[in-house]
Protein backbone atom coordinates (compact mmCIF):
# COMPACT_ATOMS: atom_id res chain seq x y z
CA UNK A 1 0.00 0.00 0.00
CA UNK A 2 2.59 2.67 0.71
CA UNK A 3 4.84 1.55 -2.37
CA UNK A 4 1.52 2.06 -4.66
CA UNK A 5 0.72 5.47 -2.79
CA UNK A 6 4.76 6.54 -3.40
CA UNK A 7 4.79 5.48 -6.86
CA UNK A 8 1.35 7.88 -7.25
CA UNK A 9 2.29 10.43 -5.59
CA UNK A 10 5.57 10.19 -7.66
CA UNK A 11 4.42 10.07 -10.92
CA UNK A 12 1.88 12.78 -10.00
CA UNK A 13 4.45 15.40 -9.01
CA UNK A 14 6.66 14.42 -12.56
CA UNK A 15 3.14 14.61 -14.47
CA UNK A 16 2.58 18.56 -12.77
CA UNK A 17 6.36 19.51 -13.14
CA UNK A 18 6.27 18.88 -16.91
CA UNK A 19 3.30 20.09 -17.54
CA UNK A 20 3.43 23.29 -16.28
CA UNK A 21 5.37 24.05 -19.46
CA UNK A 22 2.70 23.01 -21.14
CA UNK A 23 0.34 24.82 -19.50
CA UNK A 24 2.26 28.30 -20.01
CA UNK A 25 0.60 31.57 -21.16
CA UNK A 26 2.50 34.56 -23.42
CA UNK A 27 5.66 32.73 -23.78
CA UNK A 28 7.52 35.18 -25.18
CA UNK A 29 10.00 32.55 -27.17
CA UNK A 30 7.69 31.08 -29.23
CA UNK A 31 8.88 30.59 -33.17
CA UNK A 32 6.75 32.88 -34.67
CA UNK A 33 7.05 35.92 -31.89
CA UNK A 34 10.02 37.39 -32.29
CA UNK A 35 9.07 41.03 -32.72
CA UNK A 36 9.89 43.23 -29.48
CA UNK A 37 6.47 43.64 -27.65
CA UNK A 38 6.10 43.35 -23.88
CA UNK A 39 4.20 41.06 -22.35
CA UNK A 40 2.50 40.96 -19.24
CA UNK A 41 1.59 44.77 -19.05
CA UNK A 42 -1.33 45.60 -21.59
CA UNK A 43 -1.65 49.10 -22.95
CA UNK A 44 -4.33 51.10 -21.43
CA UNK A 45 -5.97 53.62 -23.93
CA UNK A 46 -7.99 56.56 -21.98
CA UNK A 47 -11.45 58.11 -24.27
CA UNK A 48 -11.35 61.83 -23.99
CA UNK A 49 -15.57 62.91 -23.30
CA UNK A 50 -14.01 66.49 -23.26
CA UNK A 51 -15.09 68.56 -26.39
CA UNK A 52 -12.34 68.48 -29.09
CA UNK A 53 -9.59 71.82 -28.63
CA UNK A 54 -10.10 74.37 -30.92
CA UNK A 55 -6.28 73.42 -32.96
CA UNK A 56 -5.35 69.57 -31.73
CA UNK A 57 -1.65 68.97 -31.71
CA UNK A 58 -0.72 66.10 -33.75
CA UNK A 59 2.68 63.81 -32.69
CA UNK A 60 4.85 64.48 -35.26
CA UNK A 61 5.85 61.26 -37.05
CA UNK A 62 9.13 60.35 -37.70
CA UNK A 63 9.56 60.69 -41.64
CA UNK A 64 11.96 58.57 -43.97
CA UNK A 65 13.95 61.83 -45.00
CA UNK A 66 14.57 63.00 -40.95
CA UNK A 67 17.44 60.66 -38.98
CA UNK A 68 18.83 61.44 -36.23
CA UNK A 69 22.14 63.04 -36.08
CA UNK A 70 23.81 59.97 -34.53
CA UNK A 71 22.87 57.63 -37.12
CA UNK A 72 24.58 59.94 -39.96
CA UNK A 73 28.05 59.84 -37.44
CA UNK A 74 27.75 56.22 -36.90
CA UNK A 75 27.59 55.89 -40.93
CA UNK A 76 30.64 58.01 -41.58
CA UNK A 77 32.49 56.15 -38.95
CA UNK A 78 31.62 52.60 -40.61
CA UNK A 79 32.40 53.99 -44.22
CA UNK A 80 35.79 55.28 -42.93
CA UNK A 81 36.33 51.85 -40.95
CA UNK A 82 35.54 50.20 -44.32
CA UNK A 83 37.96 52.57 -45.93
CA UNK A 84 40.98 51.94 -43.77
CA UNK A 85 40.46 48.47 -43.88
CA UNK A 86 40.57 48.14 -47.48
CA UNK A 87 43.93 50.50 -47.36
CA UNK A 88 45.71 48.30 -44.84
CA UNK A 89 44.45 44.78 -47.28
CA UNK A 90 46.02 47.07 -50.36
CA UNK A 91 48.55 47.40 -47.96
CA UNK A 92 49.40 44.00 -47.19
CA UNK A 93 48.79 42.51 -50.83
CA UNK A 94 51.65 44.99 -51.17
CA UNK A 95 54.12 43.95 -48.58
CA UNK A 96 52.70 40.02 -50.13
CA UNK A 97 54.03 40.81 -53.60
CA UNK A 98 57.31 41.82 -52.15
CA UNK A 99 57.51 39.15 -49.70
CA UNK A 100 57.06 36.58 -52.35
CA UNK A 101 59.56 38.75 -54.69
CA UNK A 102 62.23 38.66 -52.00
CA UNK A 103 61.74 35.05 -51.54
CA UNK A 104 62.15 34.17 -55.21
CA UNK A 105 65.47 35.56 -55.12
CA UNK A 106 65.97 34.25 -52.00
CA UNK A 107 65.79 30.83 -53.45
CA UNK A 108 67.60 31.91 -56.43
CA UNK A 109 70.39 33.13 -54.44
CA UNK A 110 70.60 30.04 -52.33
CA UNK A 111 70.10 27.81 -55.07
CA UNK A 112 73.18 29.60 -56.63
CA UNK A 113 75.12 29.50 -53.30
CA UNK A 114 75.03 26.03 -53.08
CA UNK A 115 75.84 25.05 -56.94
CA UNK A 116 79.03 27.45 -56.35
CA UNK A 117 79.86 25.68 -53.02
CA UNK A 118 79.89 22.57 -55.08
CA UNK A 119 81.82 23.80 -57.16
CA UNK A 120 84.02 25.32 -55.09
CA UNK A 121 84.52 21.54 -53.15
CA UNK A 122 85.22 20.22 -56.48
CA UNK A 123 87.86 22.61 -57.24
CA UNK A 124 89.48 21.67 -54.09
CA UNK A 125 89.41 18.54 -54.32
CA UNK A 126 91.02 18.68 -58.06
CA UNK A 127 93.73 21.05 -55.77
CA UNK A 128 94.54 18.34 -53.67
CA UNK A 129 94.54 15.59 -55.88
CA UNK A 130 96.91 17.87 -57.51
CA UNK A 131 99.23 18.49 -54.34
CA UNK A 132 98.97 15.08 -54.09
CA UNK A 133 100.25 13.83 -57.04
CA UNK A 134 102.82 16.77 -56.64
CA UNK A 135 104.15 15.29 -53.80
CA UNK A 136 104.22 11.82 -55.04
CA UNK A 137 106.23 12.99 -58.21
CA UNK A 138 109.13 14.85 -55.88
CA UNK A 139 108.88 11.31 -53.28
CA UNK A 140 109.55 9.69 -56.60
CA UNK A 141 112.27 12.00 -58.07
CA UNK A 142 114.67 11.81 -54.57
Amino acid sequence: MKKTLRNCVLSLSILLACSAAAFADGNAFTPLNFDDTAYGTPVRTSATTAAPVASPVTPKANTVNEEPAGNVKMQNAIIQLDNAQVDVRNELLNYKTKYSDVDAQYTAIKAERKALSKQIKSIEKRIKKIDKQKENIRKNMI
